[in-house]
């Protein structure tokens, strides 16, 4: 039995995840921008690792639509501490 690569990405995504979120309740500090942030580093490790040299599969291109939005949410996300800095 052969495990595709989108599920073990899928599954390793999953455990990144968990691992952060126990972080950051041992932590004390549940702050979704940050688990946000983690999320698409995560992400955007997994397809790296999981793209295919000579073809592209079709779930690959709506993940890329994903991390686009991501990447507009990130700089959202930027934006909004800049101004959060600035006006201080």
């Amino acid at each position: 039995m052969t495990i595709k690569k989108k599920h073990l990405a899928a599954g390793g995504l999953i455990v990144w995840l968990l691992i952060v979120t126990f972080f950051m309740i041992l932590a004390g500090n549940l702050d979704l921008e940050i688990f946000f942030v983690l999320w698409l580093i995560g992400i955007l490790i997994a397809v790296e690792l999981i793209d295919p040299a000579f073809s592209r599969p079709s779930y690959l291109h709506y993940l890329r639509y994903a991390i686009a939005t991501g990447v507009i949410l990130f700089g959202a996300i930027v934006a909004h501490k800049v101004l959060e800095i600035l006006n201080s």
